[in-house]
């Protein structure tokens, strides 16, 4: 996907005086680097001390260390899968080879490489994400689990292979901010894991390879910041990143001001980033458990090298985690909200562990479950490890004044969303929320007063997802439409009005009228937005818990207008439909469930499953994936006097 004259005129639109002059200056920087490559300081008497300690490994759960030992003979024999496309060579890989498409990047100066230009590059997430070396730190968690050699060996076969490959500033892995910032928390982790392997000294503060490839990552993040409306969770990734590195690998003479400005950055863009209610402002779920997990490995950085982080760090951590007990359903799964990539901040765990429940369960052990918090029952690896480096919240001096949620909370003001749930098995998320966040809401879908309802964890009304970012535009355009949401469209257009593949030029503003439960036991929510003006689109949601039913009003003020109102269905769900009802059934530990979906009889119903051309009826599980699902549509046209109403009801059955 090549980014236009006109993409770039609209991206300028969205900036503000001071970010376009910090852009220009990093223009400038760019240019000067190139003939201008410093050597990295002369460093001599290195040592790692930021080590686990004593009996952090044993602590470690059997069945935890079982998984991540099986990762990493997959691992060791080459095999791995990135979104969704199975490797066998990662025993010597390519470091610039997409297998997606078959093309190898280009070589040249970091900053002339087209990396969103997939004819030219490949599809750019499958070459940086091996380059992450996350991969790599779970191959190291196997060594300090097992002492088998073998497992860091193989690691320090890579690494070399890696920075022999990408000197500094040559080629796609020195183009994003995002990238060098995570790889760098990945060695921190790489030398912690490794410590007791004789080689690990060798590898890293004693090889001046090394010592080059650190000083090199964080004098390039210290000198080209995510800035302005792309502040988001890129500049964390960032900040978190190279503060790290600044504590742990803190052997150069630039290491003290690097750390203070990280720690600077990374302070004022987690409160920026988060609502008070704790929620992400992206409005992006995966990106909430993004930025948590940098978050937390940050501080745990800075607890292992004894500098102080300001209380406001660890408060926003605090409410990340609690706001996110908060909105799980009963099987532990968060919303699937705006833009998903599969991104984590730190990887020490093998396939099946069960992401949500692992931050959940590091929450607990550093700040303490709530009584109304979901019980957690999965294990996993990174918990003991980070919990052994960050001191407890309930330490003296870690701990501000702040009061926490007595009850579970179903509603957050801030961020629009609302969570209706019956005790053991219905949850519904309603969305009156901002659209994204920033000017550009890069991560924003055009979901305004869409609904995510599940039985039992089970999608049955379903957000599709994300599936792609560059390269396959009608595919981005689908999945992040509102066509592609559980919402109602009006005259086939979006409710806000994209520019690109990361940026909306006008956003639809929505307000939650409505929310709350009656002492009937009526768990209700309204909302309204302005995107189809001078129509108004105003949605009514109420779930009867006793009845096992959920009753969507959508009402439309305004001039006659082409309607269409859309309900994705879980990829688990078989429907029959038969004029305005579907009847939907699916299994659950072996056990048949079924639902009635009532649909509004003024508008004209049809199913669509797994159509191309235009895209319409498909979930993507995770980036990179996508399968067939059923999408039920139904057209007409507002009425003639300016106001009508469609209603949806939705029942379970015992």
């Amino acid at each position: 996907m090549t980014m236009t004259a006109g993409w770039y005129l609209r991206r300028l639109s969205r900036m503000g005086p001071r970010e376009v002059s910090g852009r220009v200056g990093d223009a400038v920087r760019r240019r000067r680097w190139r003939s201008a490559r410093p050597d990295c300081p002369s460093v001599t008497g290195a040592r790692f001390t930021a080590v686990l300690p004593a009996g952090t490994i044993a602590a470690v759960p059997l069945d935890a260390a079982k998984r991540v030992i099986a990762e990493a003979d997959r691992l060791m024999a080459g095999h791995a899968e990135y979104f969704g496309v199975v490797r066998d060579d990662l025993a010597d890989p390519d470091w610039w080879y997409d297998p997606k498409t078959g093309r190898r990047a280009p070589r040249g100066y970091a900053f002339d490489v087209p990396y969103r230009n997939e004819d030219a590059v490949g599809d750019i997430k499958q070459i940086w994400e091996p380059s992450r070396h996350q991969y790599l730190t779970v191959l190291a968690a196997a060594y300090a689990i097992t002492g088998n050699e073998r497992y860091a060996e193989r690691v320090a076969g890579h690494l070399r292979s890696w920075w022999a490959a990408n000197p500094p500033l040559l080629g796609v892995h020195w183009t994003s901010g995002i990238e060098l910032g995570i790889r760098l928390l990945s060695w921190v982790w790489i030398r912690r894991l490794l410590d007791g392997w004789p080689g690990a000294a060798g590898l890293f503060e004693g090889n001046p390879v090394a010592l080059k490839q650190i000083w090199h990552h964080q004098r390039w993040l210290a000198a080209f910041p995510s800035r302005g409306s792309s502040a988001n969770n890129h500049v964390i990734a960032e900040a978190a990143g190279q503060f790290a590195a600044a504590c742990a690998f803190g052997w150069f003479p630039a290491s003290a001001r690097w750390r203070a400005g990280a720690l600077r950055s990374l302070e004022r863009h987690l409160r920026s980033n988060t609502f008070g209610s704790g929620l992400n402002r992206e409005l992006a779920t995966e990106y909430h458990g993004l930025v948590l997990e940098l978050g937390l490995a940050a501080v745990a950085e800075a607890d292992a090298a004894g500098v102080p982080v300001a209380a406001s760090i660890r408060l926003v951590l605090l409410r990340m985690t609690d706001a996110l007990a908060a909105v799980v359903d009963n099987r532990l799964r968060p919303p699937r909200q705006g833009d998903a990539d599969d991104g984590h901040g730190l990887v020490v765990d093998g396939a099946g562990t069960d992401r949500w429940a692992s931050l959940l369960a590091t929450g607990d052990a550093v700040f303490g479950r709530l009584a109304w918090w979901p019980p957690v029952t999965g294990t996993d690896v990174r918990t003991p490890l980070l919990a052994a480096l960050i001191r407890p919240y309930s330490d003296k001096g870690t701990a501000p004044a702040v009061s926490r949620p007595a009850r579970r909370p179903n509603h957050f003001a801030d961020a629009g969303m609302t969570i209706l749930r019956d005790p053991a098995e219905i949850w519904c998320r309603c969305d009156g929320g901002p659209h994204g966040f920033l000017s550009i809401a890069a991560h924003a879908h055009a979901d305004a007063l869409s609904v995510e309802v599940r039985h039992d964890g089970v999608d049955v009304l379903a957000d599709p997802g994300t599936f792609c970012y560059h390269g396959q535009p009608e595919w981005r355009r689908y999945f992040r439409s509102t066509l592609g949401h559980n919402t109602l469209r009006l005259d086939g257009g979006d409710q806000s009005v994209s520019g690109g593949p990361f940026l909306w030029t006008r956003h639809a503003r929505s307000r939650v009228l409505v929310a709350g439960t009656s002492h009937e036991g009526v768990a209700r929510w309204c909302a309204e937005h302005d995107g189809y003006r001078p129509s108004v689109h105003r949605r009514r949601v109420e779930l009867t818990a006793s009845r096992q039913e959920l009753r969507i009003v959508d009402e439309v003020r305004g001039p006659r207008r082409a309607v269409q109102l859309a309900f994705h269905l879980g990829p688990a769900i078989t429907a029959v439909l038969a004029d305005n009802r579907a009847v939907l059934t699916w299994s659950r530990d072996g056990e048949d469930r079924s639902a009635a979906l009532d649909l509004p009889g003024q508008l004209s119903w049809r199913a669509h499953r797994g159509e191309s051309d235009p895209p319409l009826g498909w979930y993507s599980a995770g980036f990179g994936r996508k399968e067939p699902t059923t999408t039920l549509i139904g057209t007409g046209t507002g009425s003639a006097d300016g106001a009508q109403e469609f209603t949806t009801v939705l029942r379970f059955r015992g």
